[in-house]
């Protein structure tokens, strides 16, 4: 993917969204359908869309999918490279030339095109500034002065680096060009990071000593560091959000005896208070932005008595907070002294966790699937009083009652949607007032993307959430693939996903099942998988597997199909292997390993440390024997696509040349039992990466064809 093509692609997916400090402006790293990653800037004006601008590199060079961003108040972006344990620090500025060879207006042949495309803009400048060699770097952005003039050479990003002494060291990162300043050296392991005040100099950070975390406070003038949060004997405290006006803070600590959000005054003289409003258990809270207190409250906020409170009182403050369980987003505002959450109507989909607040209003970002990621802004003043958005309630639907009639005609569009129902889909049908989504890309073909609605079907060992393409009667689609998704420690989310809804685009149906082990549904059902890889979660899968095929049966339509990701990858072929004689019509599996065990024996430090952690080397024992690939190769008769990139950094590509190799021995014909692809250059997300459409196109054809040649 050369650099005209990136600069004219929308982008698809976006991650790591960052805010400048003044909320002038915002960075994320953005791909269009082949998969390069660029930078983007974007502008977030007073009044008006939030604007986005790729920062495309020149040449052919992408990005990689984990360099750290910091958007300027210029519009400029800092970016952080890794190399092994070298920083590269690279300023990058919108361009004035052409993107690069073979630049065009736009116009020209109507090519159709998956993604939708743009007139592609100018290559961005680049300049590098300087490079750091330390085994972890982050980087924060300074803030930005109350008067919000930037002083000509001021420091523009905070680099906080960590190896395995254990120490610490802060450097000052300045746009001009000189090399970084180190100003402090600091014994033991931060995170963290919360600005005490508007001048760059008091810096809060998590510090990690002991087996215990502790907020404290680090002076960039002495470079010395002195302690903050110390609530218990023995109690993790972190600072969350601190608003440098009113001295506000919110904290999360377990000193009330569980992981809770509580509030205070620094300096104040009264205790820390920890809501009951603020502890839901079983749901994680998260509180993403302050509301400046110089705008006051809400107009519609409820308050239990008293008068208005005023700009720049503590009582003026209010808090965003993203409410996250199971597959979707919430949001609700809190304020100092309130006893509840006021939800507001944010359309069903996932926040993005990280947001800025000013007079403009809340800005986050926001991703459904099919909406790709961007940036919305939230009029809270106007949706504070609106309440959540529609009924939501859910109940186990067993899969002998899923609709079988009345789905929604291809391409299915967001107005044709039935109302939610329980045991229905939780879709918005319109935008709430308020509520406006900038830079969301739609398909090259003037359609619309495919819609998915969020189910619970009943499990073996109860509910289980799933994220669903197909309709209402996607239970009786033509073909149907069961996505099981990588970890064990994550989870399918109501969100774009560029796999699944190139599936979508080719007539299938997708159930992707958030099975036991994933996260977002609490601590038990996380945790039931550890020292347990291919237990629980394999019995949930078998089960839906066995009543979907079984409908399916019923009706005269083929098996459901398999597709999975590195640790859903390895479930997908466990299941194929399991399964029943024909309840699986086809195999698809991207970056699979084979056990814990034999993971453990290849992996790379880092990946070894996760799986022991997780308990993958751990045996399960049941009647089902070893949960091992190899040893079940040949249980596995299921057409079979086998795709890994040879750079794999996670899970060696050997996991599948293994696989590969014991199927020829067992007799199994490549081309015509299995296919074997290895995706030269590419590593672990090798379907998010340069050159990734290809591999959807292949995933998605093969696993409505049945073609492994």
């Amino acid at each position: 993917m050369n650099v005209t093509t990136r600069a004219s692609t929308r982008a698809m997916r976006r991650v790591g969204f960052t805010f400048a400090s003044d909320g002038s402006h915002a960075a994320c790293l953005a791909s269009g359908a082949d998969g390069g990653w660029y930078a983007e800037s974007w502008r977030l004006p007073p009044t008006g869309p939030a604007v986005p601008t790729a920062l495309a590199l020149p040449g052919s060079r992408s990005e990689s999918l984990h360099a750290q961003l910091v958007p300027l108040p210029d519009g400029r972006v800092l970016v952080c490279r890794r190399d092994g344990d070298r920083h590269e620090l690279v300023l990058l500025s919108p361009g004035d030339g052409p993107a690069g060879p073979g630049a065009h207006d736009g116009r020209g042949p109507d090519h159709r095109t998956y993604d939708g495309s743009r007139p592609p803009g100018p290559a961005a400048e680049e300049r590098q500034l300087a490079a750091l060699r330390t085994p972890g770097l982050r980087l924060l952005p300074m803030p930005v002065p109350a008067d919000g003039r930037v002083a000509p050479g001021a420091p523009v990003a905070l680099a906080i680096g960590s190896d395995g002494r254990p120490v610490t060291t802060v450097w000052l990162v300045r746009a001009d060009g000189g090399e970084p300043e180190r100003i402090a050296e600091v014994p033991g392991l931060y995170g963290g990071g919360v600005w005490l005040d508007r001048d760059g100099r008091l810096l809060a950070l998590d510090r990690v000593h002991d087996g215990v975390v502790r907020t404290v406070v680090l002076d960039l003038g002495p470079g010395e560091v002195t302690p903050l949060l110390e609530i218990g004997e023995r109690s993790n405290d972190r600072l969350v959000l601190f608003d440098p006006d009113t001295r506000f803070l919110m904290v999360r600590s377990d000193a009330p005896g569980a992981d809770r959000l509580g509030w205070g005054v620094l300096g104040g003289g009264e205790r820390l208070r920890f809501p009951d409003c603020l502890h839901v258990p079983g749901v994680f809270l998260r509180p993403v932005a302050l509301r400046p207190s110089i705008l006051g409250p809400p107009p519609a906020a409820p308050f239990a008595t008293g008068p208005r409170p005023a700009p720049g009182s503590v009582e003026a403050v209010g808090v965003a907070v993203q409410i996250d369980h199971g597959a979707a987003s919430a949001l609700a505002l809190w304020q100092p002294g309130g006893h509840r959450l006021d939800p507001l109507p944010v359309p069903p989909g996932r926040l993005g966790a990280v947001g800025h607040w000013s007079a403009a209003g809340l800005r986050m970002p926001y991703s459904a699937p099919d909406h790709p990621a961007a940036l919305a802004t939230l009029d809270v003043d106007t949706m504070v009083g609106l309440g959540p958005p529609g009924a939501t309630a859910t109940v186990p639907l067993p899969l002998r009652l899923a609709p079988l009639s009345g789905g929604l005609p291809g391409p299915w569009r967001e107005a044709d949607l039935p109302r939610p129902t329980a045991g229905g889909p939780r879709i918005c049908r319109t935008s709430p007032p308020g509520w406006q989504l900038d830079g969301s890309a739609p398909p090259g073909d003037g359609g619309r993307w495919h819609p998915a609605q969020s189910l619970e079907l009943a499990g073996p060992a109860g509910p289980l959430e799933a994220v669903v393409y197909g309709g209402d009667a996607w239970l009786s689609s033509p073909q149907l693939v069961l996505a099981l998704h990588g970890g064990p420690a994550d989870a399918w989310r109501l969100e774009f996903d560029p796999a699944l809804q190139r599936m979508a685009a080719e007539g299938l149906a997708v159930v992707a099942p958030n099975q036991r082990g994933s996260t977002g549904y609490g601590t038990e059902h996380a945790l039931t998988v550890c020292g347990a890889w291919g237990g629980p979660d394999l019995e949930d899968v078998l089960a839906l597997l066995d009543g979907i095929a079984g409908q399916r049966s019923a009706l005269g339509l083929e098996p459901p199909s398999l597709f999975g990701v590195s640790y859903g990858a390895f479930l997908a072929l466990l299941t194929a292997a399991h399964a029943p004689a024909g309840q699986v019509a086809r195999c698809a599996v991207v970056a699979p390993f084979l056990s814990g065990g034999r993971l453990l024996a290849e992996a790379a430090a880092p990946v070894r440390e996760l799986t022991t952690r997780l308990g993958g080397a751990d045996q399960v024992e049941d009647a089902r024997g070893p949960r091992d690939v190899l040893l079940l190769a040949h249980r596995i008769t299921a057409p079979l696509l086998i795709v890994h990139g040879d750079r794999d950094e996670v899970v060696p590509v050997s996991q599948s040349r293994a696989l590969r190799h014991e199927l020829l021995r067992i007799g199994r014909l490549e081309g015509a039992d299995f296919r074997y692809v290895e995706a030269a250059g590419a590593g672990h997300e090798v379907l998010a990466e340069e050159g990734s459409a290809v591999l959807h196109e292949l995933l998605a054809g093969f696993l409505r064809s049945g073609r492994p040649g």
